[in-house]
């Protein structure tokens, strides 16, 4: 792998970190986070959605004319979220209905609009789809982490194993908890990241 789709591929980790740095995808960021697994099952769909939907955006946008081009990556995207939603109520049932509307949202994520508007449809496929794995891990890391620190802290346990009896603080399980570890995580985020 190049030096350059290396650097297109890493940038969401740290760089352009979609929560941490960009401050995007915040609405299912600060709602499914209540737990590691609920963060870490958001992260992967947005992941599924932003690498195939950079894809195909690539390959068409020579093709779409610009007074048009936002409705059509709308329609892209509305269609990777859809087929996500159906395999989700198929398969994993359980969590479809832990992350419920946050699903179809998706659709109108910053995160998968914005890249699809930045850059695949200014890019060739390949790069396209190293930048949806990129951004989609970075996010997937941070929703997994966010979740984690508020699992620990609110109820003591981490991906569903109870590892602290008696009960945690229950305002990390709530949405001031989810902003006060969001605030946290960042300034330590971008403490390390700086040092780097």
């Amino acid at each position: 792998m190049s030096k350059r789709k290396l650097n297109i591929f890493t940038k969401g980790f740290f760089k352009e970190n979609p929560t941490f740095v960009l401050l995007l995808g915040l609405c299912p960021t600060l709602a499914t986070t209540t737990s590691a697994i609920n963060g870490m099952s958001m992260g992967l769909a947005t992941l599924f959605v932003l690498v195939l939907s950079n894809i195909v955006i690539s390959a068409i946008a020579p093709l779409v004319p610009d007074k048009v081009h936002i409705p059509v990556y709308i329609v892209v995207i509305a269609t990777f979220v859809t087929i996500l939603q159906f395999a989700m109520q198929a398969y994993t049932p359980d969590m479809y209905k832990t992350l419920g509307l946050f699903i179809p949202l998706i659709v109108v994520n910053c995160i998968v609009l914005g890249r699809a508007e930045a850059f695949a449809s200014k890019n060739g496929i390949v790069d396209s789809a190293l930048d949806g794995l990129g951004i989609g891990f970075g996010f997937t890391m941070s929703l997994t982490v966010l979740g984690l620190v508020r699992e620990i802290l609110g109820s003591g346990s981490a991906f569903g194993w109870k590892f602290i009896s008696g009960d945690g603080l229950l305002v990390f399980v709530m949405a001031p908890g989810a902003f006060l570890a969001l605030g946290y995580l960042m300034v330590l985020f971008n403490k390390i990241a700086k040092k780097n």
